[in-house]
């Protein structure tokens, strides 16, 4: 038997044209489609604003963005294609300046000597060594000092003499930098995170409930194990009676 009244073929996203931009579908990509084949300028103009209004009301996210009828008004055009003719009160992208690669971060390459202290220490001795009235460098000097040893308390997680603050001070500065003998650092603790001891806190109360839960397990089977003993023994007490109410007398 001939089958008929077959559909025909199925239209799978394979076989559609790709989408431009995802974030707003299909739909409206057919829209455009439709717009850019409009004869008159006038229409194209008067379908494009409903687009636009559309697009910014399927993305909200972009109302934060600044500029964003610019925006939505670039991706009108990058959804036709750059094939749309409409009088945009922004101008018209460029498929060059969409699709322009930008330039590769450059990644420092230089050596920090001590890795607790870090890169920006270096620079503000720099800086310091650079300053020319006296009580300004001073304080500036004292300050870097100060937060060298913040940095060496949360690093090692443990306090730290005066004495080796101010002799790596001395070492990082080439011997251009240094602090009377009778200046003292403020004192640094270390301090853990908060998050951190939270965190472990939580476990701990968890693994506790666990061991109470497991206990209170064993508990209640050995309640159990115990109940279950004295049925047994109940059990063989009747069975003797019985026997011992059926022998025959004699």
């Amino acid at each position: 038997m001939a089958l008929t009244n077959l559909p025909g073929p199925f239209d799978y996203n394979s076989t559609r044209n790709k989408l431009l931009l995802t974030e707003y579908g299909r739909n409206v990509q057919n829209m455009v489609k439709y717009i850019v084949a409009l004869p008159t300028k006038e229409e194209r103009n008067r379908y494009a604003q409903v687009v636009i209004d559309l697009m910014g009301f399927l993305n909200p996210h972009l109302r934060d963005v600044a500029d964003f009828k610019h925006k939505l008004w670039d991706h009108l055009h990058i959804i036709s294609g750059f094939q749309l003719d409409v009088d945009s009160p922004y101008p018209k992208p460029t498929e060059e300046a969409i699709h322009i690669k930008p330039e590769p971060l450059k990644y420092p390459n230089q050596r920090i000597k001590y890795k607790h202290y870090g890169k920006t220490i270096e620079l503000m001795i720099e800086k310091a060594k650079a300053i020319e009235e006296p009580e300004r460098k001073r304080h500036m000097v004292q300050a870097i000092a100060n937060f060298m040893k913040m940095a060496y308390v949360q690093w090692n997680k443990d306090s730290v003499a005066d004495e080796i603050i101010l002799a790596d001070l001395q070492y990082l500065s080439n011997g251009e930098l240094r602090l009377e003998e009778n200046i003292n650092l403020n004192k640094v603790e270390f301090r853990a995170n908060p998050y951190n001891a939270q965190s472990n806190n939580n476990q701990r109360r968890g693994s506790n409930q666990n061991q109470n839960n497991g206990g209170r397990n064993n508990n209640n089977g050995g309640r159990t194990n115990n109940q279950n003993n004295r049925n047994n023994n109940n059990n063989n007490q009747n069975n003797r009676n019985r026997n011992n109410g059926g022998a025959k007398k004699y």
